[in-house]
């Protein structure tokens, strides 16, 4: 692990950012001056992102789906970095994209563990240290699936709606304490993942950028860096905000092609 030799101005914990969003988001964080701790399954990965960002930056390994591994996960930064300034919940896992009547239990259950316990129970160990300080910023990521009907995405769509509501609590019950809550809900960006998906036949990259409006898909930077501004000072006055970063999906309502309108 980083060995630190002083307490930073700032420390941002993102989880699940050893790739894709999250790791866009860590690069934004660490060049606006916050030291930042990759925490991930993927240990190995999350050594590898760290050092790309810098000597200064940290990593650690957390499964979100385990409520003891991430309390000894921020216990553990809390004693290598003296404090968490913010936590952006990144950490997800993608659903089966099968029809209703072939899905189960499990994989429904396992998605909405992710997602959903792991936001409440990594939130809620690092709260109660920014209450004790006063001041904290949380960034949770939502996602366009919370919003609209994605047909064969129950699970997931119902674990990004679910922080969307969460983030609405909690930034109300913790705004006396001076602690920011908020979230993104991303459209289709082109992750490495997402890519994947397209090389593989399982997505249509011209059908998708014709249903937005902005006639694309984002690049992960551009999401970054709404998350980027959410975790800044700027951002001191908004709080229980649900942000569409999705090139105008949510809010396109007509039929037809929704980047060929006129």
């Amino acid at each position: 692990m980083t060995q630190t030799t002083s307490i930073p101005q700032t420390v941002a914990v993102i989880t699940g950012a050893a790739d894709g969003i999250g790791f866009a988001i860590a690069e934004q964080l660490a060049a606006a001056g916050h030291r930042v701790v990759i925490a991930d399954l993927d240990v190995a990965k999350a050594r590898q992102r760290a050092a790309t960002l810098g000597p200064q930056h940290d990593f650690i390994r957390m499964d979100v789906a385990s409520e003891s591994e991430v309390v000894a996960a921020i216990a553990e930064i809390a004693m290598r970095h003296g404090q968490i300034d913010v936590l952006v919940n990144n950490a997800g896992i993608g659903d089966s994209h099968l029809p209703t009547l072939e899905q189960s239990v499990d994989s429904f259950d396992r998605i909405l563990r992710v997602h959903l316990n792991g936001l409440f129970v990594t939130s809620r160990e690092t709260a109660r240290m920014m209450i004790a300080r006063g001041a904290g910023v949380i960034l949770n990521i939502s996602s366009i699936a919370g919003i609209t009907g994605l047909p064969r995405r129950n699970a997931y769509g119902a674990a990004k709606a679910g922080v969307a509501a969460m983030t609405r609590s909690m930034a109300c019950e913790w705004a006396r304490h001076g602690i920011r809550v908020n979230a993104i809900a991303p459209g289709y960006a082109k992750t490495a993942l997402v890519q994947s998906l397209i090389d593989a036949g399982r997505l249509d990259e011209a059908r998708l950028a014709r249903r937005i409006p902005m006639g694309r898909l984002a690049d992960p930077r551009e999401i970054a860096q709404v998350a980027a501004f959410l975790c800044s000072p700027a951002a001191s006055y908004v709080t229980g905000s649900i942000v569409s970063v999705d090139g105008g999906w949510t809010a396109f309502g007509d039929f037809g092609d929704a980047s060929a309108q006129e």
